[in-house]
């Protein structure tokens, strides 16, 4: 479907005014790191649209950073929906080109997000994967989040932090996360 300024699109679903904040597409930068990687600098974008049904369609892309600022090659990407459930919970399924689904459970407060895996499942050549939490808001007009793993033999911990800022206009967001 694509928008065009005199046809803005589908009506948001009214469940999803819990996660109305998010739409639209973010960009920014963030830091990685890991006891198996070498932290490093990244730069991101994430898209939160909908077609007007009960939940938000997500999708994000990341790329390294040179000391520059730089893009350099690309990263991790995931995609995936966000559903919103009655008394402010949340339910999320995200999907890894590199074998990994995951399903996260979590609660919406305000403009605050916290969700932790129920379950991870992969692929026999997927990288061991066990656990994730993660935890989004708002910080001013900033999208900030941080993202916990359980990974390759490691405990649950850092992983992954961004802050990214919105890009485009959130009402003109087509099913594609892309503005008019």
């Amino acid at each position: 479907m694509t928008v065009t300024p005199n046809d803005p699109g589908p009506q948001a679903h009214p469940d999803l005014a819990p996660l109305s904040f998010l739409i639209g597409r973010w960009r920014g930068t963030g830091v990685v790191g890991y006891p198996t990687i070498e932290t490093a600098r990244f730069g991101q974008e994430l898209t939160f649209s909908h077609n007007g049904k009960a939940f938000l369609i997500y999708s994000s892309r990341t790329w390294l950073l040179d000391e520059e600022g730089k893009a350099g090659r690309p990263l991790a990407t995931e995609a995936g929906y966000w559903r919103p459930q009655p008394g402010g919970r949340l339910e999320v399924l995200l999907v890894h080109p590199t074998g990994i689904s995951e399903v996260y459970l979590g609660e919406i407060s305000g403009t605050k997000i916290e969700m932790a895996t129920d379950v991870v499942i992969r692929t026999a050549s997927a990288k061991e994967v066990t656990a994730g939490r993660r935890l989004y808001g708002l910080i001013g007009a900033d999208l900030g989040y941080a993202h916990d793993m359980a990974a390759v033999g490691q405990p649950l911990q850092p992983h992954v932090s961004a802050q990214l800022k919105r890009i485009g206009d959130a009402a003109a967001m087509d099913a594609e996360g892309r503005g008019s």
